[in-house]
């Protein structure tokens, strides 16, 4: 009897383990901090007694099987301080919201900058990851590390920490071309660091996976352009 106790909990064990494989849907809450200070040039550094050293922020990404959207938490919403034109203005910014397919290699990005919505319309690229040895736990989920250094003129050292116990091509904003869900990562030793801070696997509701439609359609190029004559008037958004 007691043999049939012990055969009847190691199934119901790894039944459970299954099922919770099995699920393909769900979101996953991150945490971002962005180090203010070091984002100021040398010539402002006068401007770190007068702005907080650290920002927080949280998004949400949601994903299925097939695609995943990533999106600020509506209470997140709030004003920005743009600096240019004679002074400091404060406008509204309702972040970034970023969907991606992988099967379709698509990739949209749409965003709010001053009252003009832009949707820009790109293809999913895979990032020059390298591998590394290390590992961690994060929300009780063994990570790998990965890492790159990019090519532009910012040279940013980006490392992911990601786990190939849920979906493959998820993770916050572009980094998400790993063969695991990317819970964390650390851009340039903290200038920016995204980390997962709560990982639930359900079915989502329709609103919750709604590809974004609204706003002027541009490409990836197009929008820098538009951004390249925003930052030629002086204009400065502290916001990554």
């Amino acid at each position: 009897m007691k043999g049939i106790v012990i055969l009847i909990g190691v199934a119901v064990a790894l039944l459970a383990t299954t099922l919770a494989f099995a699920q393909t849907e769900g979101v996953i809450t991150y945490e971002t901090t962005i180090n203010n200070h070091r984002a100021l040039s040398a010539d402002r550094e006068g401007m770190k007694a007068m702005i907080p050293e650290f920002r927080t922020f949280k998004q949400q990404l949601f994903f299925n099987a097939n695609e995943s959207l990533y999106a600020p938490l509506i209470e997140d919403e709030d004003e920005e301080e743009v600096s240019g034109g004679g002074g400091v203005h404060r406008f509204r910014f309702a972040g970034i919201i970023n969907y991606s397919n992988p099967s379709t290699a698509e990739f949209l990005s749409q965003m709010d900058i001053f009252g003009k919505k832009y949707l820009v319309i790109d293809t999913l690229k895979p990032a020059p990851w390298k591998f590394g040895t290390e590992t961690k736990v994060l929300q009780g989920y063994e990570c790998m590390q990965a890492y790159y250094t990019t090519t532009d003129e910012r040279k940013q050292t980006i490392t992911a920490w990601y786990t190939t116990k849920l979906p493959a091509m998820l993770g916050p904003e572009r980094h998400n071309t790993l063969p695991g869900a990317v819970l964390a990562v650390d851009i340039n030793n903290g200038d920016r660091v995204i980390v997962a801070k709560k990982i639930e696997l359900r079915p989502l509701a329709k609103k919750e996976m709604k590809v974004p439609a609204e706003g002027q359609k541009v490409t990836s190029e197009e929008f820098r352009k538009i951004m390249k004559v925003q930052r030629g008037q002086g204009v400065r958004i502290f916001r990554n």
